[in-house]
């Protein structure tokens, strides 16, 4: 009798137990799962807490905001100083000595300027851009270790702000920035700018993808610079040609500019895309300039329907596809010949490999994705008509 009774009470609490255990181990996936939002911060916050304060905190919906211990970080904390440490050891602090002359006094004097820059191999090439050290007489880069050395400008983009500068320094002092691939950016990415605004050197500021779409003004007259990447991270006089990373410490683009009326940050920032960059910086080091394709139209009239073909290069690309541009009409009277600019044979551009084009700069921009030597399918329209005409690229000089 007395046995039986202490196997029941034995029984009791063993079930008594099994279900209490049962209940945390249930509770812990039930916090996380109703606020999926928290992700990593929230199992940060929560990790140091007993399963009965977790249970409670899904019960009455609140979160434990407790401190973490000493020497404890979050799992953002540990990526954004990963990322720094990886990647400070390749940015570099451009110095600038530009020599003035003030006509009505007569005087000769120096004004200084700072950028920042890129390692990107152990050959010493630097990459920033061109209006960083655009006329400058003297250009010095300032290394992670603090050495300084003169730097020259072996090649540049005034297209897309970009140069390459040269230092001599030994391969060990060098540590490249290895390149990430920007044709898979998402608004919303996290991503961390570094530079030297207002000369402190490899400042390291963190935010997002705003868009992946922006367009800016080129350097060159009547020329855009599409496609620019356009992010939140604190920018200031200085960061321009520093890096823009990602969680992977992959160069993602160079920043270049800032929305802003009084020069400081304001939240708006902009980086021209690193597929851009990869794709120009070995003619910059190899040349000294881009090697671009050529289609071999020269002028063009635009109009609402797309662009007017006005003039070609003599046997260029276009004219041996057989593309046709303004017919000049010569008329004999008396002594004197008489010219007359006919445009209706003159073929319409209206599109590039499927891709309409409104405006110059929608044609010139798709063409310089392609290599000379590649081809083109340009759709114009030829008395009416609608067709397609295949262009093979030359090289433009």
């Amino acid at each position: 009798m007395r046995s039986n009774i202490v196997s029941c009470l034995l029984s009791a609490a063993i079930g008594g137990i099994m279900v209490a255990v049962l209940y945390c181990r249930d509770s812990q996936p039930t916090t996380f799962a109703q606020d999926g939002a928290f992700a990593e911060e929230t199992f940060a916050e929560n990790r140091h807490s007993t399963p009965s304060a977790r249970a409670t905190a899904a019960q009455t919906g609140r979160v434990d905001h407790r401190p973490l211990p000493p020497g404890q970080r979050t799992q953002e904390e540990l990526v954004n100083m990963a990322v720094y440490d990886y990647v400070h050891r390749s940015v570099v602090h451009i110095n600038t000595q530009v020599r003035q002359v003030d006509r009505f006094l007569f005087l000769d004097y120096e004004s200084e300027g700072t950028g920042a820059g890129s390692v990107i191999d152990r050959q010493g090439h630097i990459l920033t851009n061109l209006h960083v050290v655009e006329e400058a007489d003297r250009v010095e880069v300032t290394l992670y270790s603090g050495t300084s050395y003169p730097a020259r400008l072996v090649g540049h983009d005034a297209l897309h702000d970009v140069a390459i500068l040269k230092i001599d320094a030994t391969a060990d002092e060098l540590f490249p920035l290895p390149l990430g691939d920007s044709s898979a950016l998402r608004v919303g990415q996290r991503v961390y700018a570094i530079g030297s605004p207002f000369e402190l050197e490899r400042t390291f500021t963190t935010g997002i993808i705003s868009s992946t779409e922006r367009t800016l003004p080129s350097r060159l007259r009547r020329r855009m610079m599409n496609s620019i990447i356009q992010v939140d991270a604190a920018m200031n006089p200085g960061n321009s040609g520093g890096p823009l990373v990602d969680t992977s410490a992959h160069l993602i683009g160079m920043n270049t500019a800032i929305a802003s009326r009084s020069g400081e940050n304001t939240g708006v920032g902009f980086a021209i895309p690193v597929n851009r960059i990869k794709r120009i910086v070995p003619d910059l080091i190899r040349y000294g300039k881009v090697t671009r394709p050529d289609l071999g139209i020269t002028r063009v009239r635009q109009t609402e329907h797309g662009l007017l073909i006005r003039t070609l290069s003599p046997n260029g690309p276009a004219a041996q596809a057989g593309l046709k541009g303004f017919r000049v009409v010569r008329r004999q009277q008396g002594p004197l010949v008489i010219e007359r600019i006919d445009p209706t044979a003159a073929d319409l551009i209206v599109a590039v490999d499927g891709h309409d084009v409104k405006t110059l700069d929608d044609l010139e921009s798709y063409v310089e994705d392609k290599k000379p030597g590649e081809q083109v399918v340009l759709t114009i329209v030829r008395q009416g008509y609608r067709r397609d005409v295949t262009v093979r690229l030359g090289q433009s000089r």
